[in-house]
């Protein structure tokens, strides 16, 4: 069975090594970030099961970066830390899509609990036939991409491509790669070196400037707009 893992957002760096240590031994894996210029970055674009994530951080608030990372359509599970209180703090974490809280100082066994809680439920979730990317939703079902419940028109390639830079969001994707994945059952529409930048230039021409990225020397990269 393959480990969770799991990032931790926490300045108490005493509090995070044991985290760490406990979840160890739970066969979790965790990686703290406590830099509050990589947190989005490490988020966004790792594999991560769960965030674990205190509200009350030096740099920045972790209220806000709860809300950040939904507006980018983040959806991995997210339990708030914090040592405040007060109702009003934890229906504020629960109204921006917190999944969980947990108030210091807090069991450790719990917390474990919940983790694997969450990430079953989220299991569950990623079945959806829809993708979200703000302000985008694609229906996987009907084949079709919503921008502000307005229906956007797309042909059946231009969304296929379009579903798979969503399904791999803030990922490098290399021309071989939306090749062999996008056009592997349509070969013969496929032009070695020209269809990959056509259908990009298709894609673009529909949607809000900048969403899709050019990465020179690696591919194309589909990023939230904010």
């Amino acid at each position: 069975m393959e480990r969770m893992k799991v990032l931790i957002i926490e300045d108490n760096q005493d509090l995070a090594l044991w985290l760490v240590r406990f979840l160890a031994l739970k066969n979790i894996r965790a990686q703290v970030e406590t830099d509050g210029i990589e947190w989005c970055y490490q988020a966004l674009t790792k594999n991560y099961d769960a965030l674990i994530l205190d509200i009350n951080l030096p740099w920045k608030d972790g209220l806000e970066i709860c809300r950040e990372l939904r507006e980018k359509a983040k959806t991995l599970p997210i339990i708030m830390l914090t040592s405040r209180s007060q109702n009003s703090d934890i229906v504020t974490g629960l109204d921006i899509w917190a999944d969980d809280y947990l108030v210091k100082p807090f069991d450790y066994e719990v917390l474990t609990a919940r983790l694997h809680a969450l990430t079953r439920r989220d299991l569950k979730n990623k079945s959806t036939t829809q993708i979200g990317f703000w302000p985008y939703v694609i229906d996987l079902e009907k084949n079709e991409l919503l921008h502000n419940n307005e229906l956007i028109h797309l042909s059946h390639l231009e969304f296929e491509l379009l579903s798979y830079f969503a399904k791999n969001i803030w990922k490098i994707i290399s021309k071989q790669e939306l090749a062999e994945k996008v056009w592997w059952e349509f070969r013969e529409d496929f032009v070695e070196g020209k269809t990959v930048d056509v259908y990009i230039g298709y894609l673009r021409k529909k949607l809000d400037k900048d969403l899709i990225q050019t990465k020179k020397g690696k591919g194309y990269m589909l990023q939230n707009i904010l």
